[in-house]
C-alpha cells in the first residue's frame, strides 16, 4: 500500500471513527434519559402505595425509594384491564411467593424472579427490570413495603420510548454514512496536502539523480521535516561528487602515470627480442632493466588498489602491536639501506586496526625518509602516545611542495629522478584516516623532514612483560 492511500485510510478511519461514536453516544444518552423518565414515572406511581397506612401510623420511605416519598392511603389503585395502559400495571407480591393482582385485572401477571422474592421477604430494597408480555415492552419497578411486609410490582410500557429511540435509527444512521463518506474525502485531501511537498521532493531528487556529471543541491524549502531531509541529501550529494571526482582523478592519473613504466618496459622487451647481435653482458643488463620495470610497474599498480580502496575501513580489523610493526619496518629498511642509521625511541603501543594496512603505511613513511637521507645519514623513529614521528637529515621539503606532500602521485622536482610513483605517503594519509587519525607533514629544527602519522587512539591495555624501547639502535648490515 502507498504512503497516500496510508494516510488516506488513516485520516479516514479516524473522522469515521468520530462520527460513529458521536452517533453511539447519542443514540445512547438519548435512551439513557428516556428510561430514566419512565423510571421516574414508576417511582411516582409507586410512592402513594409504599407510604405508610392510616392504621399503621407514620414511617419513612421504604429502602430503595428516593427522599421525601409522600404518603398514601393504601393499595386502591383502580383495575388495569391490561399490560401497557397509561395508568400502569400494579401487582403485590406476598412473602411466601403469591402474586396479589387488583380485581379485574387480566389473568397473566408479572414474572417473579428470586429477586422479587428477596425484596418481599425482606420488604426493603428495589430494582428495576424490563420484560415483554403480551407483545409489549415494559419497565418493571420492584419495591419492598416495610409497613405492609411484602413487594410491590409497578410497570409501564416502553412503547413511546421505543418508537422515539427506533425514529432515531434513520438519522443515525445518515449521520454514520455521511461521516464515513466525508472521511473518505478528507482523507484524499488530506494525503494529497500532506504528501505535496514529498511529491516535490521525489520529482527534484529524480531531475538531480539524472544529472550524473554535477549534480545540483535540492532546495531547503517547505516544512522542516523536508529541509532536514534535503540538508542531509545535499551533503549526499556532496559526498558523492567528491567520491566520482576523486575516483576520475585516480583513473585519469594512474593511466598518465601507467604510460611510462609500459612504454618503456615495451621497448626494453623489443630491444630484448632482437638482443642477439648485442654483446651478453648488454644482453643482461637488458634482463635487469625490464625485471626492476616490472617491479615498478606491479608496485604502481598495487599501490594505485590500495588507493582505489579509498578511506573505507578495512573489513578485518584487529588488536595490533604498533611498536611491533615499526621494528619489523625499520628491519626491512635497514637491510636495503645498511650504511644508514636508525635511532629507535619505541613506546609499547595497542591499536585496533587492519595490520596490513597500518604495515604500508608504516613501511612507507620510513621508506620515504630513507630515500631522502644521505648514504651514511641516520634516521630517528619515535612511537610515542599513539603517534609515530619519523625524521631524517635529508634536505626536507621544499615551502612549495608541502601543501601536497600527501596528494597522489604528487613528485617534487628533486623526486623525479627517483624511482616511486608519488603515492607512498598518499597511502599514508588514507590509512591515517580510515583508522582515525592524521598525518602531518613538516620540516625539524635543525633541518630534515619530518612526518607525524597515527592511527587512533591506543588502547590503555598493553602487553604483559613489555617495556618502553629508548635509546639508540644501529641494526647491523644485513641483519635478517
Amino acid at each position: 500500500m502507498s504512503l497516500r492511500r496510508r494516510i488516506a485510510a488513516a485520516a479516514a478511519v479516524a473522522v469515521a471513527a468520530v462520527a460513529i461514536a458521536v452517533a453511539v453516544i447519542s443514540y445512547a444518552s438519548t435512551r439513557s434519559h428516556l428510561i430514566g423518565e419512565v423510571k421516574g414515572e414508576l417511582w411516582a406511581l409507586a410512592r402513594p402505595e409504599l407510604a405508610p397506612h392510616d392504621h399503621h401510623g407514620g414511617g419513612g420511605p421504604p429502602e430503595g425509594a428516593p427522599h421525601g416519598v409522600p404518603g398514601g392511603q393504601g393499595f386502591e389503585r383502580p383495575p388495569n384491564p391490561r399490560f401497557g395502559a397509561a395508568p400502569g400495571y400494579f401487582q403485590i407480591v406476598n412473602p411466601g411467593g403469591t402474586v396479589f393482582v387488583p380485581p379485574n385485572e387480566t389473568g397473566t401477571h408479572l414474572p417473579v424472579d428470586h429477586r422479587a422474592l428477596a425484596v418481599a421477604r425482606t420488604a426493603s430494597g428495589s430494582f428495576f427490570t424490563t420484560t415483554t408480555l403480551q407483545g409489549v415492552h415494559l419497565e418493571v419497578l420492584t419495591a419492598g413495603d416495610r409497613f405492609d411486609h411484602h413487594a410491590i410490582q409497578v410497570a409501564l410500557p416502553l412503547t413511546e420510548a421505543d418508537s422515539v429511540l427506533h425514529s432515531l435509527l434513520l438519522p443515525y444512521g445518515i449521520m454514520i454514512g455521511g461521516g464515513i463518506l466525508f472521511a473518505l474525502v478528507l482523507g484524499a485531501g488530506v494525503s494529497r496536502s500532506a504528501l505535496a511537498p514529498i511529491g516535490r521532493f521525489i520529482r527534484r531528487t529524480e531531475d538531480v539523480t539524472s544529472e550524473l556529471d554535477r549534480p545540483s543541491p535540492l532546495e531547503e524549502a517547505g516544512p522542516v521535516e523536508l529541509r532536514r531531509l534535503a540538508a542531509s541529501f545535499n551533503q549526499t550529494l556532496d559526498a558523492l561528487e567528491r567520491s566520482i571526482g576523486a575516483q576520475r582523478n585516480l583513473v585519469a592519473d594512474a593511466s598518465h602515470e601507467l604510460r611510462t613504466p609500459i612504454a618503456a618496459l615495451r621497448s626494453n622487451i623489443q630491444i630484448f627480442l632482437e638482443s642477439g647481435r648485442l654483446p651478453a653482458h648488454e644482453r643482461e643488463g637488458l634482463q635487469a632493466s625490464i625485471l626492476a620495470e616490472l617491479d615498478e610497474l606491479t608496485q604502481l599498480v598495487d599501490n594505485v588498489v590500495e588507493l582505489a580502496r579509498d578511506s573505507a575501513p578495512s573489513a578485518h580489523r584487529e588488536r595490533i602491536e604498533l611498536d611491533s610493526i615499526v621494528r619489523d619496518a625499520v628491519e626491512r629498511t635497514q637491510r636495503r639501506a645498511p650504511t644508514i642509521t636508525f635511532n629507535l625511541e619505541l613506546e609499547p603501543t595497542l591499536v585496533d586496526g587492519a595490520p596490513d594496512r597500518i604495515g604500508r603505511a608504516v613501511t612507507n613513511v620510513i621508506d620515504n625518509a630513507r630515500k631522502w637521507s644521505p648514504a651514511d645519514g641516520k634516521i630517528d623513529v619515535r612511537l610515542r602516545d599513539g603517534v609515530l614521528a619519523v625524521r631524517d637529515h635529508g634536505p626536507g621539503f621544499a615551502d612549495q611542495d608541502l601543501p601536497h606532500v600527501f596528494d597522489r602521485f604528487y613528485r617534487a622536482a628533486d623526486a623525479r629522478r627517483l624511482p616511486g610513483s608519488g603515492l607512498g605517503l598518499a597511502i599514508v594519509s588514507q590509512a591515517a584516516r580510515s583508522h582515525g587519525g592524521t598525518a602531518r607533514a613538516g620540516n625539524a629544527p635543525g633541518g630534515g623532514a619530518l612526518v607525524e602519522v597515527s592511527f587512533g587512539t591506543p588502547t590503555v591495555e598493553l602487553a604483559s612483560g613489555r617495556a618502553p624501547e629508548a635509546g639508540l639502535r644501529s641494526p647491523a648490515p644485513g641483519r635478517s
